[in-house]
């Protein structure tokens, strides 16, 4: 078999026009293999002469190029030809029985025929020798004289004895002999019918006599064969004399039986303990019967070569020895190690096995994807149950986790024994954000060898359920809402202990963006470079691209985000009573009161954001460092539902339809209140350009709906610069810290250092 291949291989190389410099290879990639071997099927195709007319004109570089090219087509020739052979391997074998019923026929035929011959041959001589004889006696006398005349021949003789002596032979087991005495016998036949020197009945009896010792000594070979003592030499001795007996499919049953037999006696040994873990049965079990396919294979190549109805027969021989092998492993390891969750000793029982089926493809038999296909059931529900059990052992630490940021247990930075630069390599995270991260780390580990198994895809889909699982535990850990009291369906059903402060419900967020933005990416690393080797290998994972799963770890913690700046928008908009903080009254009612002297200030509720947002910015600087830009994004986030909730539509139908039309002190105040937004907003990086327009719509719908009332805006709004500096006084007494001149920055805002480093530079 091996030969066969080796000479199938050597005969790939690079076709006529297919290289062409350094970019020849890539040029044809698309062309289908047979066209690239097409010229080296024809009949006067000369190897010398065709890379002596590629390399003449090459330099070194192009020539190694072209070696390299040459290697990667015979590697794709020899698997072409692997997936062929194993695609007909039943018709191979069907064939071959087919062959072998066809022969019988034939050879039976045959037989009837020379029966019939000696038959005529024998009346003839009969009738002949009564016409000669004078007396009655005459026939028993010509009788006689073929076992009893003096005067036989030696060739007669010889005829009489060769039963006697071929006895002998069988009795004392002398097989080389036996055969060549056989063989013997069918020559002098065969001369003795041409040349007449005995009679067809003489030639008759002599054909009895080998065609009986011939099946005596066959079914003496196959007795010998089927004891449980027979191996080795003496097995493959037996089965080279059947075939030399003209009988070559029942010593290869025979030979391939035998092995079989002395497998099934080896494995009653090898019992799984409940002391002992997997990879050790595995291990006994794996060398016992790849090593008997082994041996089964060089007997079979030793005695019966390349021919393909036998090599077919032995490759499915193999493939049962293998199938039965898993299941074995499935039944007595994986199946423990998969309800279990144990994906490092599932690893390791596949890993053991693909080493030992290593050993035989490089003879040239492959069985790993027999292994692959019955192994992977039992992998993927040890992945599944190895996820599950990260979500539970997270869950479980999130119903007790205090949201409190600190490093690794047991870390370095903890002990002191860490130098100052290897400080920011630790990370922080909260308790059950450490345990998630870890479990995932190792989780990693013990799913890369197992891509060979083409289970890169699920594992990284699985990976996504069980962060964005994750994530739904952060967002229950939001206090309860308004929105959970409106909707209790969407609160989950999970025990998590709350976040109650702002700094606890930060560090959630810190939590989901520090893994997904680095943690988890970064450890995936190692998993798609092993990916990428599975695919050169053929075995393709079909893993989502690197730059989508992070998007879709994103995705998840924008959840988180928005659940977060949406607790918060409600809870500055709404009272605990449900009372709204917020609404298109508060601003048509103020012309209503008569105040002698009005003390202009931002609204209430715009006061108490700016305040939220100022706390949670110095929070935020602790927290976010090294990924500012996420804090950033969260403060927008924050501004933004306040924003659109006065762009509603509800919000105006009363300002616009309602009875009672806007005055000129709801219009300063509204005024006001977003020029406020704006101030603060742009001093602390706060303010996207989307909720900068919509502040700016919703000024200009103020004035035109003032403006509808038959009032001009201009004469009861005050000047920006007055506008401007009741926002800094105000600025400046919620943050304590006085006030900004006009577009300085809030110092306290988490991209306050990032920006003072650019101006800098500038």
């Amino acid at each position: 078999m091996s030969s066969a291949a080796k000479s199938s291989r050597s005969r790939q190389s690079v076709p006529s026009g297919v290289y062409q410099g350094n970019g020849g290879a890539a040029q044809e990639s698309g062309v289908q293999l047979a066209d690239k071997l097409k010229i080296f099927k024809t009949e006067n195709f000369d190897p010398d002469a065709y890379v002596q007319s590629k390399c003449q004109t090459m330099n070194e570089k192009e020539i190694r190029h072209l070696c390299s090219y040459l290697q990667d087509l015979k590697k794709a020739s020899a698997e072409e030809m692997r997936k062929s052979v194993y695609a007909n391997y039943a018709a191979f074998i069907r064939t071959s029985k087919e062959i072998s019923d066809l022969e019988g026929e034939l050879l039976s035929i045959h037989n009837l025929l020379s029966t019939q011959a000696a038959v005529v041959h024998s009346l003839s001589d009969g009738v002949q020798s009564d016409s000669l004889t004078d007396g009655p006696d005459g026939s028993e006398q010509s009788h006689t004289s073929f076992i009893e005349d003096q005067d036989q021949s030696e060739i007669q003789k010889w005829a009489t004895e060769f039963p006697d002596v071929l006895d002998v032979l069988l009795a004392e087991r002398r097989v080389d002999e036996a055969l060549d005495a056989l063989d013997e016998a069918d020559r002098i036949a065969a001369e003795a019918k041409r040349d007449q020197t005995l009679s067809a009945a003489e030639i008759k009896f002599l054909r009895d006599s080998i065609s009986e010792h011939r099946q005596r000594l066959a079914d003496q070979l196959a007795e010998a064969a089927c004891q449980s003592s027979t191996r080795g030499v003496e097995l493959r001795a037996a089965a080279s004399a059947l075939k030399r007996l003209g009988d070559g499919p029942r010593a290869h049953s025979l030979l391939l039986n035998a092995h079989n037999q002395r497998l099934q006696f080896n494995l009653q040994n090898i019992h799984p303990t409940s002391t002992s873990y997997g990879g050790v049965y595995t291990t006994a079990l794996s060398q016992q019967v790849f090593s008997v396919v082994s041996q089964a294979l060089s007997d079979s190549l030793e005695v019966f070569g390349n021919e393909s109805c036998y090599t077919s027969e032995l490759v499915v021989w193999a493939t049962r020895q293998a199938e039965g092998f898993a299941q074995l492993v499935k039944r007595h390891a994986l199946a423990s190690c998969a309800a279990a969750g144990g994906l490092r000793a599932a690893a390791e029982c596949v890993q053991i096995a693909l080493g030992h089926c290593a050993l035989l493809e490089a003879r040239g038999l492959s069985l790993s994807s027999v292994l692959l296909k019955l192994f992977k059931p039992s992998v993927e529900q040890a992945l599944d149950a190895n996820l599950k059990r990260i979500e539970e052992s997270t869950a479980a630490l999130a119903a007790a986790d205090d949201w409190a940021l600190t490093y690794p247990p047991g870390s370095s930075r903890a002990s002191g024994r860490m130098s100052v630069a290897g400080l920011g390599l630790q990370p922080k995270l909260s308790s059950s954000a450490h345990r998630f991260n870890s479990m995932v780390q190792d989780f990693f580990e013990d799913v890369g060898p197992l891509l060979s198994l083409q289970l890169g895809g699920s594992t990284m889909d699985g990976l996504l359920k069980v962060f964005s699982s994750y994530i739904d535990l952060l967002i229950n850990a939001l206090p309860n809402s308004m929105e959970d009291d409106l909707n209790p369906e969407g609160s989950g059903n999970k025990i998590v202990r709350p976040a109650e402060t702002e700094a606890q419900q930060l560090a959630l967020l810190a939590n989901a963006s520090l893994l997904a933005e680095d943690l988890l990416p970064r450890a995936a690393v190692k998993l798609y470079q092993a990916a990428a080797s599975a695919d050169k290998r053929g075995q393709t994972n079909r893993m989502p691209e690197q730059r989508d799963w992070k998007k879709r770890l994103q995705r998840s913690v924008d959840r988180l985000r928005d659940s977060f700046c949406r607790h918060h928008a409600l809870e500055l908009i709404f009272t605990e009573d449900g009372e709204s903080n917020l609404s298109a009254e508060m601003y048509i009612s103020l012309d209503n009161v008569v105040l002698k002297e009005r003390d202009w200030a931002p609204s209430l509720i715009f006061q108490d954001l700016y305040a939220k947002l100022n706390r949670m910015a110095v929070i935020a600087q602790d927290m976010f460092v090294g990924r500012e830009r996420f804090a950033t994004l969260l403060m927008m986030k924050l501004i933004e539902p306040v924003i659109l909730f006065i762009a509603d539509q509800s919000f105006w139908e009363e300002i616009e339809e309602g009875p009672h039309p806007l005055g000129p002190c709801g219009l300063q105040q509204f005024y006001l209140d977003m020029q406020f937004v704006i101030v603060f907003g742009q001093q602390g990086r706060f303010l996207s350009r989307h909720v900068h327009q919509v502040i700016l719509d919703n000024i200009e719908r103020a004035v035109n709906a003032f403006a509808a009332s038959g009032l001009d805006p201009e004469q009861h709004l005050d000047g920006d610069d007055v506008i401007i500096e009741i926002c800094q006084e105000t600025i400046g007494k919620i943050s304590g810290r006085g006030r900004y001149a006009n577009g300085d920055r809030d110092p306290n805002s988490p991209t306050a250092s990032v920006s003072a480093h650019s101006m800098s530079s500038v």
